[in-house]
């Protein structure tokens, strides 16, 4: 694994749809086709819901994942052309528990597909996998009560805590996107180099957050499910 998070980042409060956010919480842009105030009743609202990963930890606003993820969509298309408004409700330092006590709030604004990138916080702290599980399913039900489409963004764990808890760990995610019919996306990571020496240009000082680079690689990788995603939402809302 190679989250080993030093230190935490947030962004400054926003306001977004007359309604005051909490620090780091909330930034949304629209991607696609342009919308203006008679479509943007039609757009569809697309949330980021993780931790620093998504959330932009150490980066300019504008090289983040969700920024980052929405030119990807401007340059690649959304499905049918459909504008997107991508809400960033990550948090650094997010647990899964955190992501618990906070899924209400962030389900205010009403998405209709997610994001979902918990859990690595739990690995750095060894978490039992069985909390990191039942967390991860209760929002995952959460989403599902509220009809909305959901890409589950997981990491991989390796043997620092043992084989057994490697096991545990990495089945949560093929799991629970099984039982809960979502998209998936196995490890946040995949698109980077494994190898430490070719590693180090795609992350930051800290050697474990993507720089802007590596953010790039990631989006690339990611992009395409994103695009799955904004297909089922729009399927489903017919």
């Amino acid at each position: 694994m190679r989250l080993s998070l030093r230190g935490w980042i947030t962004y400054g409060a926003a306001i977004v749809r007359g309604k005051a956010l909490l620090p780091g919480l909330l930034v949304a842009v629209l991607a696609g086709a342009a919308a203006d105030d008679a479509g943007a009743a039609q757009e569809l609202r697309l949330m980021a819901f993780g931790d620093s990963l998504t959330a932009g930890y150490g980066l300019p606003r504008d090289d983040g994942f969700v920024a980052q993820l929405s030119a990807w969509l401007r340059e690649n298309g959304t499905p049918g052309g459909v504008p997107v408004r991508l809400i960033n409700a990550s948090v650094s330092g997010s647990t899964t528990a955190g992501g618990v006590r906070r899924i209400d709030w962030a389900l205010g604004d009403v998405p209709d597909a997610m994001i979902v990138e918990l859990g690595g916080n739990d690995l750095l702290r060894g978490i039992d996998p069985a909390e990191t599980r039942a967390n991860l399913e209760q929002i995952l039900s959460k989403a599902a009560e509220n009809n909305i489409e959901v890409l589950l963004v997981g990491l991989i764990a390796k043997n620092n805590y043992g084989p057994d808890y490697r096991m545990a760990f990495n089945a949560i995610y093929p799991d629970l996107a099984d039982e809960y019919g979502t998209l998936l996306i196995l490890d946040y990571f995949a698109a980077l180099p494994k190898d430490m020496a070719d590693l180090s240009p795609y992350v930051q000082d800290d050697g474990t957050h993507p720089n802007a680079k590596g953010v790039s690689l990631i989006v690339q990788d990611i992009g395409p499910k994103v695009q799955d995603l904004i297909a089922r939402s729009v399927a489903a809302s017919k």
